[in-house]
């Protein structure tokens, strides 16, 4: 079958460069003719270069695409970079590869917590896949740069991508793990447990008898009731040995009054909430934040502003924000909306406001909508929190505000 397969592909390249050479001088044959399936053909058949011999028939073609690769790479996004990389050093042609790795560790981006990695956009073709995309490089790094520091922080990018996104397709995820377990650093051949202090007290969760540890992930929780709770546990520490990753993430969770509530913003989402009120100010309308303009009335028009920073891109994200019970918002029906390259569902409910974001790329994102003052009182507004469904870890809140109108 596989032999047939071979077969298939040399004659289909063979052919289509037939087809070309038909309507291209020679001149016009020196032109950038290297496409995707092209590429795509020469890392599929170096597989199987040394079983299988390039057949008379395709060489000429199988040689002119060869000499567009080491001519034309620089033209090529890292996917396609990644492949021709692999088929040429596979074909024993070393030097291209050698500029293609230079050329991708100068483009490459380096985070401590997110370890090395490139920017991708999101797109649609199988050849833009970011994590495909992270997979074929890392195996680029380990056969042909053989950089294992290099692949162990690659794997971190991928890791860390899963935390916070589903990889996609079937495809994407049988690339992933090929990627993290078969290249680099053996992360399954050593199950040691990070070493957590919390204030004075080592967490032993192989010798603690109310922790149960999952095999092969690690995973474990611990939980303590509030009256258990020393001064001495804000200083936690984690200390880890070897080259692999681990993450965790500490909850407190305590009741407390709205108005009290302060910010937070130490984490990779941040969320910053301001109540304006309109007013006309030399025949112009303007809006005055109501910490400098608390005196409202009936009828004042609310301008609500969320303005949210994420670090790292994210699905499944849910953003809620509490109203005071004297406000009435403008807009009633519910509804998806897209704004400033954002889609995501609005629901208008009777004290809330909620936002689901199917994907919240890496970046600084602007909330609005408008209310209307309908009574007259003393009123909490509450607070305004995200969180990451697919990774709860990752959640910020604002602060409580209080709203007086007369």
């Amino acid at each position: 079958m596989t032999k047939k397969a071979i077969d298939f592909i040399d004659g289909e390249l063979a052919s289509s460069y037939k087809e070309m050479k038909k309507y291209c001088d020679k001149e016009c044959m020196k032109n950038d003719h290297l496409g995707y399936m092209d590429i795509h053909y020469l890392y599929a058949r170096s597989y199987f270069i040394k079983d299988i011999p390039i057949p008379q028939a395709t060489k000429e073609a199988f040689n002119y695409y060869i000499e567009q690769s080491e001519k034309y790479w620089t033209n090529k996004n890292f996917y396609m970079q990644g492949m021709i990389a692999l088929a040429l050093n596979r074909y024993e042609k070393t030097a291209t590869p050698k500029k293609i790795i230079a050329s991708l560790k100068e483009h490459a981006q380096h985070d401590e917590e997110m370890g090395m990695y490139w920017k991708y956009g999101r797109a649609y073709y199988w050849y833009q896949a970011p994590i495909e995309t992270q997979a074929l490089l890392i195996e680029v790094f380990d056969e042909v740069a053989n950089d294992l520091e290099s692949v162990d922080e690659m794997k971190v990018w991928l890791l860390k991508q899963k935390q916070t996104q589903d990889w996609k397709t079937s495809k994407a995820t049988v690339e992933a793990i090929y990627a993290l377990l078969l290249r680099g650093t053996d992360i399954l051949a050593d199950d040691e447990i990070a070493k957590i202090t919390i204030g004075s007290m080592n967490i032993d969760a192989a010798n603690d008898p109310e922790i149960k540890t999952d095999a092969g992930t690690g995973y474990f929780k611990k939980a303590w009731d509030g009256s258990q709770i020393q001064k001495d546990w804000a200083d936690i520490s984690v200390e880890k040995s070897n080259n692999t990753v681990s993450w965790g993430a500490v909850y407190w969770q305590y009741f407390e009054q709205l108005d009290n509530i302060k910010s937070f913003d130490e984490t990779a989402l941040k969320i910053n909430k301001k109540l304006f009120v309109e007013r006309r100010l030399a025949g112009k309308s303007v809006i005055v934040p109501i910490e400098k303009d608390n005196k409202l009335n009936l009828g004042d028009k609310i301008k609500v502003r969320i303005e949210i920073r994420v670090d790292r891109d994210m699905e499944y994200v849910h953003l809620k924000d509490m109203r005071a019970s004297c406000f009435e918002p403008v807009d009633y029906i519910s509804g998806y909306r897209y704004k400033a390259g954002l889609g995501y569902y609005q629901e208008i409910k009777d004290a809330t406001m909620n936002f689901f974001i199917d994907y919240l790329r890496k970046g600084t994102y602007v909330f609005e909508y408008d209310l209307i003052v309908a009574q007259k009182g003393d009123f909490s507004n509450g607070i305004t929190s995200i969180q990451s469904m697919y990774a709860p870890e990752f959640s910020s809140h604002s602060e409580g505000v209080r709203v007086v109108v007369k």
